[in-house]
């Protein structure tokens, strides 16, 4: 695997880790930053593999066509015999629906 240059520097290192309110010391710091600059480095490499364009994406990695693909199971509605039991715990009811309380913010904090 090709070394590239390190693309996270300590300085935004520590800027994603404020932004992910992390508490991490010197030596976690250190080996995620490194362990991160490596899976670059590994992206890079298979991102310098060259592949002829004819070949279509394919999310598995191989053709699969419809033929070989297992039918999607059926959509079949079974009523569990716990509705009783699970809407007894809940603060309100009505009507059969549980009422969730209203978000009194308006704004995104």
């Amino acid at each position: 695997m090709p070394q590239n240059k390190e693309e996270i520097t300590p300085e935004v290192f520590n800027h994603l880790v404020d932004l992910a309110a992390l508490a991490l010391n010197q030596q976690e710091s250190e080996y995620l930053r490194r362990e991160l600059n490596h899976q670059l480095s590994a992206i890079h490499a298979l991102e310098a593999i060259s592949l002829d364009e004819n070949i279509p994406p394919a999310l598995h990695g191989v053709p699969y066509p419809a033929a070989h693909r297992q039918s999607l199971r059926s959509d079949d509605w079974r009523p569990s015999d716990k509705a009783a039991d699970i809407t007894a715990q809940v603060p309100q009811l009505e009507e059969g629906y549980i009422v969730v309380p209203d978000i009194p913010h308006t704004d995104l904090e």
